[in-house]
């Protein structure tokens, strides 16, 4: 032990952080702690990979991860193969040259898009596969995945308090000097708008418009009265976080999710029970904060707000149209340069991507990797549909949570980048992941009998 500490002292103090959390990750891996390795690793690659601009750290732990899960591969922790392979691998070829094309433009484009929403899209969703091997699984995930939220929603909260982040970066604060931060303000009034280590308040509040489920899922299915007072502190706390950000293409989808939601729980007694938290919430929330819902409402009526989305959304279909094929390759940059051409009139800023995903694969990587990228998803949100009414009716609010969830980020999609978000994408694709596992659909005596031949063997 003193030679670790000399060792470490002489590394540095970075150095010597660097080192113990890859230790501790060690020791989390080793004892097969899936569900919180999992949350781990998507707190790490929003603070370090998007946050810091990083890139790469996560995408190598979660090869890491997957070799290791193969290799200690046990009745009790089963190794789930990749589903979909073949649609997988054409996905990652087909991504390859407009990853190229547009990496090529900027370093970052290339330390971002593929490794992030197209590799990393697949790592995450085959991690899921691992930790959603049942449902004490499942909703030992959702439980950790939720204390994540509620710890980014208290800084999303203590940000907007006090106009502070907690842990920033002096490159983030560097970048939001030199660029317009007054769209982070509200307009006719000193109010800002909360983006946490998410940067921008519509990401942030896609997170949590997302996330905000997961603790709903738990209330309705919890047993025990503390349960439920855990679960209801947690889902206001990421409710209030929602506010916090303005933004109004988040509360669209959220209101989306809550309508998937009420036929996804499952029972009549459930949905009577959601319908009742819901009008007593708004409420509340018209009760204790008319000024932030004014807010809200005014800056959802902006001159600026609906207009510059349709007109960015009309450049994106110029672009598509001119590029169909290859589009003008994955990239911020490739995107702003490309897309100058084909500006209409009411767009009158340039933009770096059409704030819709849908159009962003289309314009940036062509309509072939848009349709392969829409039958993915459609794919595995089947195979979640799938174990959704395979499931028992007491287990179904918690997978319909997740689909929920998942419904919800792809409504929110529409106005933001939300499925090729460099930190929201991967989220998606594990929680996904989590619900597609075909051993949850699988009767319970199966899994018995499959556990009996391996041991046996």
């Amino acid at each position: 032990m003193p030679v670790i500490g000399g060792v470490l002292a002489w590394l540095g103090p970075l150095a010597s952080v660097v080192a113990m959390g890859m230790l501790a990750l060690g020791m989390i891996a080793a004892l097969r702690l899936d569900a919180l390795l999992m949350v781990v690793l998507v707190a790490l690659h929003l603070y370090l990979d998007w946050y810091l601009g990083l890139h790469l750290i996560v995408p190598v732990l979660a090869v890491a991860y997957l070799l290791l899960c193969y290799l200690l591969r046990s009745p009790r922790h089963p190794w789930a193969q990749l589903r979909s392979a073949g649609m997988w691998g054409v996905f990652l070829v087909l991504t390859l040259y407009p990853a190229f094309r547009g990496g090529s433009l900027m370093l970052y484009d290339a330390a971002s898009f593929y490794p992030s929403d197209i590799l990393g899209a697949l790592l995450m969703y085959w991690l899921g596969l691992q930790v959603g091997h049942d449902t004490a699984s499942l909703r030992r995930f959702f439980q950790l995945f939720t204390l994540l939220a509620v710890a980014l929603a208290l800084h999303t909260l203590f940000q907007s308090v006090t106009g502070t982040i907690l842990f920033a970066s002096a490159r983030v604060d560097d970048f939001l000097s030199r660029t317009d931060v007054a769209y982070y303000q509200l307009l006719d009034s000193d109010t800002h708008r909360a983006g946490s280590f998410f940067i921008d308040p519509n990401w942030n509040g896609a997170f949590f418009a997302m996330l905000s489920f997961i603790p709903l899922g738990l209330l309705v299915t919890g047993s025990r009265w503390w349960q439920t007072l855990c679960w209801s502190l947690a889902l206001s706390l990421l409710v209030l976080a929602l506010m916090c950000t303005y933004s109004t293409g988040a509360w669209l989808a959220f209101l989306c999710g809550v309508g998937a939601f009420l036929y996804l729980v499952g029972s009549l007694r459930h949905r009577l029970l959601i319908l009742s938290l819901a009008i007593c919430s708004f409420a509340l929330l018209a009760w204790f904060f008319p000024g932030q819902l004014a807010l809200q409402l005014q800056h959802a009526g902006g001159d600026n707000e609906l207009s510059l989305r349709v007109a960015a959304w009309s450049t994106a279909l110029r672009v598509i149209q001119a590029h169909p094929w290859f589009g003008v390759g994955l990239g911020h940059q490739a995107y702003l340069l490309a897309s100058s051409t084909y500006r209409v009139p009411e767009q009158f800023v340039p933009l770096s991507h059409p704030h819709d995903s849908y159009l962003e694969w289309a314009a940036m990587a062509g309509l072939p990797v848009l349709a392969l990228f829409m039958l993915l998803l459609l794919r595995v949100s089947n195979q979640s549909w799938t174990n959704w009414r395979r499931a028992n009716v007491s287990d179904r609010p918690l997978l319909g949570a997740g689909l929920a969830a998942s419904i919800t980020l792809s409504i929110n999609s529409i106005s933001i980048n939300g499925w090729t978000h460099f930190a929201l994408a991967p989220m998606g694709w594990l929680l996904l992941g989590a619900l597609a596992s075909p051993r949850l659909g699988r009767p319970v005596q199966h899994l018995d009998r499959e556990v009996e031949q391996h041991v046996d063997a």
